[in-house]
């Protein structure tokens, strides 16, 4: 039996939370992509490929310390994508203050690896699951 698009992404994610970002690009395409959105990040900016997904989390780790991604929920809406709503945690390295903030994004999927992950703002519909 094969995986699922949910079982797959939720894998990842807790890939990520167990092994850190080596343990997550096993589970990334080579074509991956994703772009940042004003209101979910300081600096909007596009990441691709495994290298990409690394320099995000480098990105994070340069300000803050103990960065977290804690999924709350996942949602199949077609045969490739999938809902992820989350928690992101991270303390403030000079500061010691604590952020949280709740996001959304979709994964997409091509051959059982994520390729694409699209952050929604907080405004914004969530798409209804395809059928």
């Amino acid at each position: 039996m094969t995986p699922t698009e949910v079982e797959l992404v939720r894998e990842g994610f807790e890939a990520l939370a167990e092994g850190g970002v080596d343990a997550l690009l096993a589970r990334v395409h080579p074509e991956f992509e994703m772009e940042t959105l004003p209101g979910i990040a300081a600096e909007p900016q596009a990441y691709r490929g495994r290298e990409g997904v690394r320099r995000w989390f480098e990105s994070f780790y340069e300000v803050m310390d103990e960065v977290a991604i804690e999924p709350s929920s996942y949602q199949a809406l077609d045969p490739d994508r999938v809902l992820i709503q989350f928690r992101l945690r991270a303390r403030g390295q000079t500061s010691g203050i604590e952020v949280e903030q709740e996001a959304r994004a979709i994964a997409t999927l091509r051959d059982d690896l994520m390729i694409r992950l699209e952050f929604l703002l907080p405004e914004e519909p969530a798409p209804a699951p395809a059928g």
